[in-house]
């Protein structure tokens, strides 16, 4: 008889296992704004748990600028809203040129229910090479309402040259 064993489902939320890149030392990060109780560290670095949150409702962008070109070739999201029934959308896109060009990676939607749906969670395959810039746009209620965008972690792999 062949048997193999399989992972465990991971909790919700939890970060899969990988070789993230440390975003800390390989990039500057850009915010429209943020909730000085959820700064943008909170969802960008290991260790952190209670996510990032905007200081005001309305669109928000979350840019990260790369100090070397990056090859990217995966992209994990999580967002978490157990408090408000809302259609969230995000945009995920990324430049070559440091801002001049992007190309969109990503456009979706999420309904977000306190009694149902609380939680969206993204693993994003590319192959990405040369990104200097990466920009987040999180439209939290595309019906306009005053919840604040929340991000609850973002990872990136890949490597630290194009040529690698």
């Amino acid at each position: 008889m062949r048997k193999r064993i399989i992972p465990a489902k991971p909790e919700p939320g939890a970060v899969p296992e990988g070789d993230w890149l440390d975003l800390e030392y390989l990039a500057e990060v850009e915010i429209t704004s943020e909730d000085p109780e959820h700064p943008i560290e909170d969802a960008l670095l290991p260790g952190r748990t209670s996510g990032w949150r905007a200081g005001q409702p309305g669109e928000q962008t979350i840019r990260l600028l790369f100090q070397e070109p990056q090859r990217i070739e995966r992209i994990w999201l999580h967002f978490e809203e157990s408090q408000a029934e809302r259609t969230q959308q995000f945009v995920l896109r990324w430049s070559p040129d440091n801002g001049q060009t992007y190309r969109e990676i990503v456009r979706q939607q999420w309904n977000f229910s306190p009694d149902g749906s609380h939680e969206q969670t993204e693993h994003i395959d590319v192959a990405l090479s040369g990104v200097t810039m990466l920009e987040l746009t999180i439209t939290p209620d595309i019906s306009g309402g005053a919840t604040p965008a929340s991000l609850a972690k973002l990872r990136l792999a890949g490597r630290t040259k194009p040529s690698d």
